[in-house]
């Protein structure tokens, strides 16, 4: 069992920065694929960052590239989302989700790949 904490959720405004940061147990979290989700209120789950393997690169939905980065810390068990120039519709609760193995090809997308989630944090940006 992993367990995933999500923490670093807030109200900014927008053109703000926010850091989430995600910690998961286990000892052997280089090889763990990791992933952030976003859902805002009425809508699906969205795909947000991945990075399917500690050693392959990283990922990201379109609507975020050039303004968010994600990183991790393997020493840490633990994977950061730096999220700049925050605009009202990143407005959601972001999910951390993982998964033991690494996530191949395009699957990394895919939130039924990660068999891991945390409960979430709440981002409210204001315009």
């Amino acid at each position: 069992q992993v367990q995933v904490v999500e923490s670093g959720g807030g109200l900014v405004q927008a053109g703000d920065s926010l850091r989430l940061s995600c910690a998961a147990s286990g000892r052997t979290f280089t090889n763990y694929a990791m992933a952030w989700f976003r859902q805002a209120p009425g809508k699906e789950r969205e795909f947000v960052a991945a990075m399917p393997w500690s050693s392959d690169g990283t990922y990201y939905a379109e609507s975020v590239k050039g303004r968010f980065t994600s990183s991790r810390d393997n020493a840490k068990n633990t994977v950061y989302l730096l999220m700049n120039s925050l605009k009202p519709e990143d407005t959601a609760v972001y999910f951390c989700a993982a998964n033991p193995l690494p996530v191949y090809d395009d699957n990394y997308r895919r939130a039924d790949k990660y068999g891991f989630w945390g409960r979430g944090t709440q981002v409210t940006v204001s315009s």
